[in-house]
This record gives C-alpha cells, sequence and structure tokens, in this order.
C-alpha cells in the first residue's frame, strides 16, 4: 500500500490523541442540554464556564469576552457584521485585498446589500500592509479595521500590533484580527485587539469549533439568533462537549508551538533550499513567514496538475486557501502580490507540522523532480 504523506497543515490538522481522548470521555457523560435547569444542565454549564475562563487565561483576555462559534468563518462574519449592525451610523471599513474568503465575502456583502463603503488595502510584494496605509485610509466614519494575522496561502505576518495601536490612537473604529494562522505560531499582545478569530480544526482540535473574542467594550448584534445561550450573542444549543474541549486544545497548541518552533523551521529550511535547487521553481512566499508554510510554483505545469501528480505519488498538499481548492483562477494573493497568473495559477502551497519529517521532505523533493521531468515540458 502506498505511503501517504500530508503536507496540508493549514487546510486542516490531525487531531491530538489527548484532544479527541477527552472529548470521547466528555461524550459519553455529558450529553444533556447546557440550558437545563436539573442537576446534570447545571453541571454541564459550570464545566463550560470552567473552559471559557481557561480560554480566556490563555488568551490574556476576561472570560466574558469569548464567545463559542462553529470556526474561524463564523468568528469572522460576526465580527463585520455584528460590529457594524451595531451602529449603521458609520459605513466604512478597512480591509486588506488577500483575506480569507469569509472576510472577503461578509465585506462585499456589506458592500452591496447594506450599502457601505470598503477600503480592501493592497499588499506589497511581501504580502502585507503597514500602518501606515491604514492610517491614511482612516475615516471619520470607519466602523472596522479587519485583518489577517497571518496570510494562509503565503504565510506573511502582517505588524498587527502596530496596526491596532494606529486604530486605537486615531480613530473610533474597532480592530479585528483573524488569528487562525498565527495561533501557537506567532504571538500577539491583545491590548488593541477588540475582536478575534480562531479556530480549532487547525490547532489539532475538532472541526465545528471555535471562539470569537469580542472585548466588553465593543458594540454587537448577534449573528445568530437564538435564546440566551452565550449572553445572548450567539444563539442555538450550546455544543458543550467540544467548547469545554477547546480549552484543552488551544492549551495544548501552544504548549506544541514553542516546543516545536525550531524543528518546523529546520523542516522548512531544507525544503525551502531543495526547491531552489531545482531549475524553474520559484518561491513566492516572503523571507518573513511562518516557517510552516511554503509557497512555490513551477510555471510550465498548473496547480491542479501538479497537485493531482503529486498526489498519486502520495503527497497531500493544496495549491491555495482549501475553501477555493475548486477554483482554477490565479491565486488572488499571489496575484495582489503581483506575480503574474501564470504564476499564480501554477502555486503549490506545502504547510508543515510537527509530526512532519525530514525524510519526508526529503522524498517530497525526489516527487516533484519526477513529476516536473514528467509534465514539465508540456
Amino acid at each position: 500500500m502506498q505511503r501517504r504523506i500530508y503536507f496540508d497543515n493549514a487546510s486542516t490538522t490531525n487531531i491530538n490523541p489527548e484532544v479527541l481522548k477527552s472529548y470521547r470521555q466528555l461524550l459519553d457523560q455529558y450529553y444533556v442540554n447546557s440550558e437545563s435547569l436539573y442537576d446534570e444542565g447545571s453541571l454541564i454549564s459550570r464545566m463550560m464556564e470552567k473552559a471559557r475562563s481557561a480560554i480566556a487565561g490563555l488568551l490574556d483576555v476576561q472570560p466574558d469576552e469569548i464567545i463559542f462559534t462553529s470556526g474561524s468563518s463564523e468568528s469572522n462574519t460576526s465580527a463585520v457584521k455584528g460590529v457594524c449592525f451595531a451602529d449603521m451610523s458609520r459605513k466604512h471599513i478597512i480591509t486588506t485585498n488577500v483575506e480569507h474568503s469569509s472576510i472577503m465575502n461578509a465585506c462585499r456583502q456589506m458592500e452591496e446589500v447594506f450599502g457601505y463603503d470598503v477600503t480592501y488595502l493592497p499588499v506589497g510584494k511581501d504580502g502585507t500592509v503597514s500602518a501606515e496605509q491604514v492610517l491614511n485610509a482612516l475615516r471619520a466614519d470607519t466602523a472596522l479595521v479587519t485583518i489577517m494575522h497571518v496570510n494562509n496561502e503565503v504565510g506573511s505576518i502582517n505588524p498587527l500590533e502596530e496596526i491596532a495601536e494606529i486604530v486605537k490612537k486615531k480613530s473610533h473604529a474597532y480592530m479585528h484580527a483573524d488569528l487562525t494562522q498565527s495561533i501557537g505560531k506567532v504571538s500577539l499582545d491583545m491590548k488593541n485587539i477588540d475582536l478575534a478569530s480562531i479556530s480549532a480544526h487547525k490547532l489539532e482540535g475538532l472541526k465545528g469549533s471555535g471562539i470569537l473574542i469580542k472585548k466588553k467594550h465593543v458594540p454587537f448584534v448577534p449573528l445568530i439568533n437564538g435564546g440566551e445561550q452565550e449572553a445572548g450573542l450567539r444563539g442555538g444549543t450550546s455544543n458543550a462537549c467540544v467548547n469545554m474541549v477547546f480549552a484543552k486544545t488551544l492549551r495544548l497548541a501552544l504548549e506544541n508551538g514553542k516546543k516545536s518552533h525550531d524543528y518546523i523551521e529546520q523542516l522548512s529550511r531544507k525544503l525551502e533550499a531543495g526547491l531552489r535547487e531545482i531549475e524553474g521553481v520559484e518561491i513566492n512566499h516572503p523571507q518573513n513567514h511562518v516557517p510552516s508554510v511554503i509557497n512555490f510554483s513551477y510555471e510550465n505545469i498548473p496547480s491542479e496538475v501538479m497537485q493531482n501528480a503529486l498526489n498519486r505519488k502520495g503527497f497531500m498538499v493544496s495549491a491555495r486557501s482549501t475553501c477555493a481548492s475548486k477554483s482554477l483562477d490565479p491565486s488572488y494573493v499571489l496575484s495582489a502580490m503581483g506575480y503574474s497568473d501564470k504564476r499564480a495559477s501554477s502555486c503549490i502551497r506545502v504547510s508543515l507540522s510537527r509530526h512532519n519529517t525530514e525524510e519526508e521532505v526529503q522524498l517530497f523533493l525526489k516527487a516533484l523532480k519526477e513529476v516536473i521531468a514528467q509534465y514539465g515540458r508540456l
């Protein structure tokens, strides 16, 4: 049977065995509705609040600033719409032109349906925006600035602390940070961050699990209406066991992120060095990037062809954000960074984790050379 090697950790991660074990134990016993008034329901409610407090402690925020969600897409959408709908007298949003689709589509909907004006800041060759760009875009009617910390396709790191400080000092806008790809990889002072999104399945946790951090001073209209769950900010019967295990997921991710940073960086350097030795391969990620994300192109082989060929050799990789994996369009991130359509249409993203090995990196480089030899002259 062919060996399968997983190099798509920016898309999703395997569940940490400790997280899975805890989740199964919780499911066996704690199945009642956490809003129920009988003892079992009250117990689950208390356990969920204990988890909320643990999460808050890990992120240096307050427990009542944690809203459990189904993941970052919901958290991102809720942040954009929740803040804007709370005060529709200010109808300007600032974001970048390389955000995740959940932010891009939410902003487009605010434009098309609700008449908002959205400034899409262009990124530079390094895939980031500057605090100066944000400062120059701020207006008296700016309601929200929403910018990802780490880009999901090329791993570029935005200077969020500097940007957030500018937003706080120079405007009345609220600052939202998409932390989906940065938690456990890049630290961030939350002092000037008003809202933030995190997803468990990027952290060796469960799919359908996430949080939105919303500071207490931020006005907010719930996206999902229901009862009084999540302090009335997110309706629907609580997915209690999933929410409870998020605390363990986050703690382990932060611990393992620190332990494995140097190891992943070493793997990343070996992979990049090997790629640079292959004639025709172009490196797309910037110099300042999270080591776990490597993005390259070989222009004679379109992304889909390369992905399928590598898949047949046992390697699971992607070309762009998995949310757009079925699209044949050029990567809008690489296009925004100034790369040609051909280069942006032939990109491959390799995303590493602490579970990958140097042997796997060498096997990948060997397989890539074979694919190029077979298809590169087409």
